[in-house]
């Protein structure tokens, strides 16, 4: 065994592994630590050295990788992400820029690529993508069909709600996420509009409890595509161990017969 496949092996144990998930929720307690002025006061220089610490264990890890795999390194999407989430934190002013401190906090994504389980909900979510884009597509003309007629009808009264078709979409938008859109959208309406209800009703009925299930079954149809396609990728794997240690005992077995 080459001194790479010893590394990969290494890399590819449960208990590296979980080693680096403690790492990671490690630094994400001390990011979240940070944001507190007290604490920052107080311990700020001991929170610094592990954080920095952390991020030498992922750059650690990263550089073994590549060691181990080469240009494989990058055929796994998972590595890619990897790679750019720790790259983020070497960028020049990542310490002193607001803007990319705050996106330190990103490291925690790593938890993702580091749990299998995790991995397998977001490859479902990805699998669902094509599916929700035509679900999505049905959704923006629903909204647009339900921003046209509620500018028609209520511009007049609630030019703050329904005096243009972004404000009415927007409206809408948050009617349908059923945030205050009884006593606070629909109710006003109906004082002036005593059949508001006949327009509201059918169009929450559509969005919040027709459309936003059909996206939630794609997207457990598509965990459980992605669950049973690595239950039989891991079948696959162990019948041609299986298959290639029966070969080997059967060539054991020929080359004895022939000896003797």
């Amino acid at each position: 065994m080459t001194r790479r496949e010893t590394v990969a092996k290494w890399l590819e144990k449960p208990a590296t592994g979980n080693f680096v998930i403690g790492v990671i929720i490690l630094n994400a307690i001390v990011l979240g630590m940070e944001t507190s002025d007290e604490l920052y006061e107080a311990i700020g220089g001991v929170l610094m050295t592990i954080d920095l610490l952390c991020l030498g264990v992922f750059i650690i890890e990263i550089a073994l990788k590549l060691y181990a795999y080469g240009l494989r390194f990058f055929r796994n999407g998972w590595n890619v992400f990897d790679f750019i989430i720790v790259g983020i934190a070497l960028l020049p002013g990542a310490h002193s820029l607001s803007v990319l401190r705050a996106l330190r906090i990103l490291r925690v994504l790593r938890v993702i690529s580091a749990a299998p389980r995790l991995r397998r909900v977001v490859e479902g979510f990805i699998r669902a993508v094509p599916g929700m884009a035509s679900v999505f597509l049905m959704m923006a003309m629903i909204f647009y069909i339900g921003a046209v007629m509620a500018t028609n009808l209520f511009a007049d009264s609630f030019p703050d709600w329904f005096g243009t078709i972004g404000r009415s979409a927007y409206s809408l938008f948050q009617i349908m996420t059923l945030e205050s859109w009884s006593m606070g959208i629909v109710r006003p309406v109906m004082e002036l509009y005593q059949y508001a209800w006949a327009f509201f009703v059918p169009f929450i009925i559509i969005t919040s409890f027709a459309v936003v299930n059909l996206l939630v079954g794609l997207i457990v149809n598509s965990m459980q595509d992605a669950h049973d396609a690595e239950t039989e990728g891991a079948t696959g794997a162990y019948r041609d161990e299986v298959l290639r240690r029966l070969e080997a005992i059967e060539a054991r077995i020929e080359a004895a017969q022939r000896e003797k």
